[in-house]
């Protein structure tokens, strides 16, 4: 495993993380029991792969943030089993605040809220403490200045060592760390924005100077394989133990026929090709090309097998053997490069550190 450091906070995160979104709070479907087993499994798979960050929030699993509960629990019965593997000084555990409960106070980025939300999720999760905690969304309701603030309490109570944001606009991050600089407050250290091969404009573009001084913000990163899109199993039709059959995943099927309209799906099939020229799965090419922009701190797995979590980690081996040529013939596969994007020092071009 890779690491790289997490914007200004000093931590060290690898490449990879594992997520709960999507995954739990339902029953397990090979035990019947509340999803500890297979959470278990499947953490351990990436633990030992050397995944030292687990991204959770108050609205995963809802109702009343199961996701969170369950990943409570297997981590327990896991340092019991493994004490030396799972040290808590070598995780970084993440939480996002937003969507609490249906209550009008149980949802946003209020005072009230951020600290109800923070205590909630530390019950759930059975710890003192989230090394990075994030605002979800942005909260039209609720100035700027009241959130900094909020957060920077969040901080200084010891009950997150830092706090950052996800699917802000670049404005909104910039007017949230000056406010921190000129109010001796806590500033965002980091965004959680979505980020793949078919959706890179604000990546690549809008954050740009924000990946530099003084903000150097890092990033953790969802969707890398847009639900599933880019491993092409989508292609013949959609597969029954997909999530687009799931309930409440009815707008991904909307979603795919959009992106027949919008012609990804050949899109996709050139990719397809692409990653057997390389020896390599769709989902482990999709996952390399993100990995060789520096500007992602770590990725965002959402595997629900030990055997697909153990395919997508093998990612780092084709990233490592991605080269510049590889890249430019991906950018002339998807034709969405944004026109005046420039790389890390003005190169025009990705290049992977430490990998």
């Amino acid at each position: 495993m890779y690491f790289r450091m997490m914007g200004n906070t000093g931590l060290q995160v690898s490449v990879l993380s594992y997520g709960f979104w999507a995954t739990y709070g339902v029953k397990d479907r090979l035990s019947g029991d509340s999803g500890v087993r297979t959470a278990k499994e499947l953490l351990t798979t990436a633990r030992e792969a050397g995944i030292n960050c687990f991204d959770h929030a108050e609205a995963y699993g809802n109702p009343n943030g199961e996701a969170e509960r369950i990943f409570g629990i297997a981590l327990k019965e896991l340092q019991e089993e493994n004490p030396n593997l799972w040290r808590r000084n070598e995780l970084i555990i993440t939480t996002k605040i937003f969507w609490g409960g249906t209550g009008v106070n149980e949802s946003g980025l209020s005072m009230k809220h951020c600290s109800e939300g923070i205590d909630a999720c530390l019950k759930r999760l059975q710890l003192d403490y989230v090394d990075m905690v994030f605002c979800h969304r942005p909260d039209q309701f609720t100035p700027t200045a009241t959130v900094v603030r909020s957060m920077t309490n969040l901080v200084r109570s010891g009950k997150a060592m830092s706090w950052g944001t996800s699917e802000w606009s670049a404005q909104q991050i910039t007017e949230a760390f000056w406010i921190a600089r000129s109010e001796g407050l806590e500033p965002p250290q980091f965004e959680q924005p979505q980020y793949n091969m078919l959706h890179r404009q604000r990546f690549e573009e809008e954050y740009f100077p924000l990946y530099n001084p003084p903000y150097s913000i890092g990033t953790t990163i969802w969707s890398p394989l847009r639900s599933g899109f880019l491993t092409g199993k989508y292609l013949d039709g959609i597969p029954e133990d997909s999530r687009a059959t799931q309930s409440g995943y009815e707008w991904l099927i909307e979603d795919l026929e959009d992106r027949k309209a919008r012609g990804e799906y050949e899109i996709v099939r050139s990719l397809c090709k692409y990653a057997e020229k390389m020896s390599c799965s769709a989902a482990q090419l999709a996952l390399a090309w993100c990995l060789k922009n520096k500007n992602v701190t770590t990725i965002l797995l959402g595997a629900t097998t030990p055997s697909q979590l153990k395919e997508n980690l093998a990612c780092i081996d084709v990233a490592l053997r991605m080269t510049e040529e590889d890249l430019e013939a991906l950018d002339e596969i998807l034709g969405n490069k944004p026109n005046d994007w420039i790389g890390p020092n003005g190169s025009g071009s990705r290049q992977l550190k430490k990998l």
